[in-house]
């Protein structure tokens, strides 16, 4: 997504294409510990090699805060992400949004002074961001995630990053025993993860939202 294509609400950047924040308008890093973390199990699960996975790169917020909590665990090893964003945001943009969290002032700096798009590497984090279509390019990766941050705009807003056809393409690619987490309780958004073959949960969400959803492969 080009610059042109977001306007600012402070320090938040707002989607024209869609009409949504791309984070919690109250506080972005405490709504991704809260959603995309904590349910997860993260950073309980943490090992050598975890893989997560995203619908939604955004800003690189989730990546940044994975990334933190790896390491303030103390985690062995390397931290693997690969997240499907049809509408990359450049550098400068991603800087400026992450300016809001003081706290992930130096990983910010690290991560975009070796960022190359496409497959960004620091000797404890892979990260790769697959531009495009996530309907075309997830159902084509060769690779299967520990966790999922399904972290899209608003069902209501983007509703094709939620469709049962995508959240079956989540569930194949999901090792055994993998989860996934997300902001949204919609009720068709569930049914799909639930027939794709997640156990669903509903639990209380970050902020001014009452639920949120989590579940594990079956």
């Amino acid at each position: 997504m080009e610059e042109h294509d977001i306007d600012w609400r402070g320090p938040v950047p707002v989607s024209r294409r869609y009409g949504d924040p791309y984070y919690s308008l109250d506080d972005g890093l405490a709504e991704t510990r809260h959603t995309f973390l904590a349910g997860n199990d993260l950073p309980a699960r943490f090992r050598d090699g975890f893989h997560l996975g995203e619908l939604g790169f955004g800003t690189g917020l989730n990546a940044l805060a994975s990334l933190a909590a790896f390491r303030a665990a103390g985690a062995a090893g390397r931290l693997r992400m690969t997240s499907f964003e049809a509408h990359p945001l450049d550098v400068p943009a991603m800087a400026r949004a992450h300016a809001a969290f003081p706290a992930l002032a130096e990983l910010s700096a690290e991560l975009l002074s070796a960022w190359t798009g496409p497959g960004t590497r620091l000797p404890d984090f892979h990260l790769d961001v697959i531009a495009g279509d996530a309907g075309t390019t997830l159902p084509d990766w060769d690779g299967r995630a520990d966790a999922w941050f399904l972290d899209g705009f608003a069902p209501a807003r983007n509703p094709a990053l939620w469709s049962p056809e995508l959240m079956a393409a989540v569930a194949h690619h999901t090792a055994p025993g993998g989860t996934f987490a997300t902001y949204t309780a919609a009720g068709h958004v569930r049914r799909a993860l639930g027939a794709a073959g997640f156990d669903v949960t509903r639990v209380p969400g970050y902020g001014r939202k009452r639920h949120m959803t989590r579940g594990r492969l079956r």
